[in-house]
């Protein structure tokens, strides 16, 4: 009797796994039917790219901000008056009454004609023959140049 037991045994062991290995099998289809129909409907949710033309709205200022562009700027009376220069800065730019921006533009020119801003720091301009006795040192920072060419005007 005892040897009759143990191949029955045997039989409903291998059972077993068997009965597992097909419950396996059909869930693994079940989520590859899954992952089929997700993709499908992934594919169906995104559609086409439409290419919309914008409409190009002219956006309209205030009325304030539309008549100052139409008004030309005037230019400072100040600035445009003639001066005339004393003899030292004649002597670099003429003798003739000129306005203030005018001698700026001029005193530069002169400047770079000769080559007289320094090499290392282009801020400053060292000062040739003509020019020590306009900026009463060797060196002058092109921000002090306005305000030295000033005291020259009368």
């Amino acid at each position: 009797m005892a040897t009759a037991k143990k191949p029955a045994a045997k039989k409903a062991a291998a059972k077993k796994p068997a009965a597992k290995k097909v419950a396996v099998k059909k869930v693994a289809a079940k989520t590859a039917a899954k992952k089929v129909a997700v993709k499908k409907v992934a594919a169906k949710k995104a559609p086409a790219k439409k290419v919309v033309a914008k409409k190009v709205v002219a956006k309209k200022a205030p009325a304030k901000k539309v008549a100052a562009k139409k008004v030309a700027r005037k230019p400072n009376a100040a600035f445009m008056k003639p001066m005339t220069p004393s003899a030292v800065l004649a002597a670099v730019i003429g003798a003739t009454p000129v306005p203030r921006t005018e001698v700026t533009k001029k005193i530069w020119v002169y400047i770079k004609k000769h080559d007289l801003q320094d090499a290392k720091n282009r801020r400053n301009i060292n000062a040739d023959d003509k020019l020590k006795p306009l900026f009463g040192k060797a060196q002058v920072s092109m921000f002090e140049l306005t305000k030295i060419i000033s005291g020259h005007l009368k």
